[in-house]
């Protein structure tokens, strides 16, 4: 049997993300990087094999080619090699594991310290001190997060975003000597697979791309299409705390999520990122 091509696989794996077969013209440039990016899967199993520090500094200067808001370059990432700083953050979340075995943990952070010094040092006012400065920050910070995993997969990497490493913004920002104005978005793990990887089914399509105006008017059907398809992909979902939200018929992704954000989580974030010297009127 011949490998398909790309426009066929990338027609395939969207076909298992979304539901939905799309058309795929072979003509098309770049496909085998599309192939690549669609196919991007979950990697949380990691080889004993070390990341050498040259490529590691090659994929942060792609990733750091990323687009960044008027050329402000408010993204920052913070390589945690000191072995006993990787240890203060993954004791605060022994769920997570796969972040101690990986060779390489990254912090990807919002830097909005650098644009008040340099207004300073040029003896200029900083009258940008609102909302949109932590913002564009975050958002800098955001694009170079998924720029890093697009070059790291690239070269046959596997990664693994860490979200969780804000629950304890204040341990983060002393482990890493993180200053004034400089918030953590996410960590990254980073290795070579030592397994497949998990490809995630995702909400179709029309849920999420909107023409000329936001219409969520079919939302519960998307969803229970999306729930009864990843279910189907992905079975034996557990259900989330049962003793307090007892059993249901089917439990799905959408009832999962909603269990999920029933429980309070990061009420104090805002506190910190005031803290940490941004207003966010």
């Amino acid at each position: 049997m011949t490998n398909p091509t790309d426009a066929e696989a990338i027609a395939q794996v969207l076909a298992a993300r979304f539901g939905e077969t799309l058309a795929v013209d072979p003509e098309t440039a770049g496909l085998e990087t599309l192939r690549r990016m669609a196919g991007r899967r979950v990697h949380r199993r990691y080889l004993d094999r070390p990341v050498t520090p040259d490529l590691l500094r090659l994929l942060c200067a792609v990733a750091l080619s990323s687009p960044s808001k008027s050329d402000l370059q408010q993204g920052d990432i913070v390589i945690v090699a000191d072995p006993s700083k990787r240890r203060a953050i993954f004791d605060l979340i022994p769920s997570m594991p796969w972040m101690a075995e990986a060779p390489v943990f990254l912090v990807f952070c919002g830097d909005g310290q650098r644009m008040p010094r340099i207004s300073e040092m040029r003896g200029k006012p900083f009258p940008n001190d609102h909302l949109d400065a932590f913002f564009n920050a975050t958002v800098d910070g955001a694009i170079v997060l998924a720029s890093f995993i697009a070059a790291a997969e690239a070269v046959g990497l596997g990664c693994c975003p860490i979200s969780v490493v804000r629950n304890r913004c204040d341990v983060l920002r002393d482990v890493l000597s993180l200053p004034k104005r400089v918030v953590p978005i996410a960590g990254l793990t980073v290795g070579w697979p030592a397994a497949p990887g998990r490809l995630s089914p995702r909400l179709a399509l029309d849920a999420r791309v909107h023409v000329d105006r936001y219409d969520d008017g079919r939302l519960e059907a998307q969803l229970d299409e999306y729930d009864r398809r990843r279910n189907a992909a992905e079975p034996g979902l557990r259900p989330r705390d049962a003793d307090r939200w007892g059993e249901v018929p089917f439990y799905g992704w959408s009832e999962d999520k909603a269990r999920q954000y029933a429980e309070a989580q990061r009420t104090d974030f805002g506190a910190f990122v005031r803290a940490q010297g941004f207003n966010l009127d």
